[in-house]
């Protein structure tokens, strides 16, 4: 190599080392675009905003927490009351099964769904449509009073003529069991929907290539289709299980005890109507203020390398 050579050599390496200070010295002119924030210049009709949520404040502050009407001292009083526990806990054991149970009846409807045999298709899109079409006070009324349809439960051999089982319905239906099984059959059609609806959503050209290597429908969807429809599935379904959550209070009309009937019988007799009902509002409030955080938590843990 000639002296020529050598100094083009050490020019380049000074030119580089010099725009690698430069670049050290002004870190956020090289940061990635992604990590940039635009702030909008602020607005005149934004005063105006600020000064209805002024508005909302007051009226809020005089209307409820001054109001003496709400009687505060006795909603503190019932909040934390024996009878108002049972009620929060059967509320949240009922929720629990049923939310359970309706997940797993759903995942099996949106199986049959998308199945290639038309009888399954048939099948879920049947199960749907009267799911969407009865109200589930009418679901839960049905099946509490089954066993004036059908006064026993049995499944008969024709050629031994025998009962494979035979079971009293009223000893099946119970005020529990028909609550469980009338809000999971609820949740059962629509998060089938949801559920159908988020697989759906991933291009179909992953399952081919997935068949293409090799790989079991299994490993397929539990490897590539679920980690994608899951980012799409959990806003929907966590929108009705919190809806379910609230649905529990529709029980009361088969005379199963959860915490808005609690409270009814309480105020039956003592006549707070008002303080009760707003502990009622409290607890409902704070769980689904509980589950919308953990909705949001999941909905961060999914997103992670992912660019929005």
């Amino acid at each position: 190599m000639n002296i020529e050579a050598q100094n083009d050599v050490q020019d380049n390496a000074a030119f580089f080392r010099d725009t690698a200070d430069a670049a050290a010295a002004r870190p956020e002119a090289h940061r990635p675009p992604d990590t940039l924030r635009i702030h909008p210049r602020p607005k005149k009709s934004d005063w105006l905003w600020y000064a209805m949520l002024l508005i909302v404040v007051v009226l809020f502050v005089e209307l409820v927490i001054n109001n003496p009407r709400w009687q505060w001292d006795v909603v503190a009083h019932y909040l934390f009351n024996k009878r108002v526990m049972a009620g929060l806990a059967n509320t949240l054991i009922l929720t629990m099964v049923s939310s359970a149970l309706g997940l797993c009846f759903g995942v099996v409807i949106a199986a049959c769904r998308m199945a290639e045999s038309p009888v399954l298709r048939g099948a879920g899109y049947v199960y749907i449509w009267i799911i969407r079409a009865t109200p589930p006070l009418a679901m839960l009324l049905f099946l509490f009073f089954l066993s004036a349809l059908v006064p026993r439960l049995y499944l008969p051999i024709p050629v031994l003529h025998v009962n494979l089982f035979d079971i009293d319905t009223n000893r099946l239906i119970s005020r529990f069991s028909a609550a469980v099984i009338g809000l999971a059959m609820y949740l059962g059609g629509y998060s089938a929907e949801i559920f159908r609806g988020g697989i759906s959503a991933v291009d179909r050209g992953q399952r081919e290539a997935c068949k293409a290597i090799g790989m079991s429908d299994f490993r397929m969807m539990w490897h590539v289709i679920m980690p994608q429809a899951i980012r799409i599935i959990i806003p929907p379904l966590a929108n009705e299980l919190i809806t379910m959550f609230k649905n529990t209070s529709l029980v009361t009309v088969i005379g199963y005890v959860e915490l808005l009937t609690t409270v009814q019988l309480i105020y039956a007799t003592n006549f707070e109507t008002i303080p009760l009902l707003t502990v009622a509002c409290i607890w409902y409030l704070l769980l689904t203020s509980l589950a919308m955080g953990a909705q949001s938590a999941l909905e961060r843990h999914f997103r992670k390398g992912v660019r929005q």
